[in-house]
């Protein structure tokens, strides 16, 4: 990749791929956080698969404090009320379908392309691929939230209107409760599209049990 025009990553996998994962990390994570997630999925496509797993930019983050760290966008808190960082998720919006389509031009389709995230990397997940004008193959998204919400109706993709959408969480979540997650999904379900859910005995994490699941998941969008 050009880590000039694109985000740099770090990338696993298939050279020359028939299907590609672009999964986002959490805040102050990096792209190295779920290598070993993607290490541990089974599913029949895999050896034909890349992951790419992009590095967040650096910048100060309100809800902690102002310190610097990796993020996608600045979160001024986490609430279902809370203000935020428009412009910071647009831009990092414009990042992301960047990446979406060199692997396009790079000969995956975007049909056979999933684009994950988890925490603020699944929030940039989901904000990107309902907007995004282009079929994907599937839109993972963990412990997290939709932001801009109620900007979607009137911005959203057509082609990406029935695409599979898996929102795992934690029931014990401390980080983004599991209410915010269920109004997220909530308001994805009154625009139309149909979400797969499924919660955890777990805080703001992956378990061995889901990640069985997202490993049959894959093996039905990944065909």
């Amino acid at each position: 990749m050009n880590e000039t025009t694109l985000l740099p990553a770090v990338i696993i996998g298939a050279d020359k791929p028939e299907y590609s994962v672009i999964w986002l990390h959490g805040l102050g994570a990096d792209g190295h956080d779920f290598e070993p997630i993607a290490a541990d999925l089974d599913f029949p496509n895999k050896s034909k698969t890349r992951f790419i797993f992009p590095h967040a930019p650096s910048q100060a983050v309100t809800v902690n404090a102002g310190h610097v760290m990796p993020a996608w966008y600045d979160i001024f808190a986490i609430s279902e009320d809370a203000q935020e960082d428009d412009t910071g998720i647009r831009k990092t919006e414009k990042k992301i379908t960047a990446l979406l389509e060199h692997e396009m031009a790079s000969g995956v389709p975007a049909n056979k392309i999933v684009l994950a995230g988890f925490s603020q990397g699944g929030a940039m997940a989901l904000h990107t691929a309902l907007r995004f004008p282009h079929t994907l193959a599937g839109i993972l998204a963990l412990s997290t939230y939709l932001p801009l919400s109620s900007s979607l109706a009137s911005e959203r993709s057509t082609e990406n209107q029935d695409t599979p959408i898996l929102m795992n969480h934690g029931d014990y979540d401390p980080i983004v409760p599991v209410k915010l997650a269920q109004i997220s999904k909530q308001v994805l379900f009154e625009l139309g599209w149909s979400v797969q859910w499924q919660t955890y005995p777990m805080e703001h994490s992956v378990c061995p049990e889901q990640i069985d699941d997202i490993s049959q998941w894959f093996a039905r969008v990944l065909v």
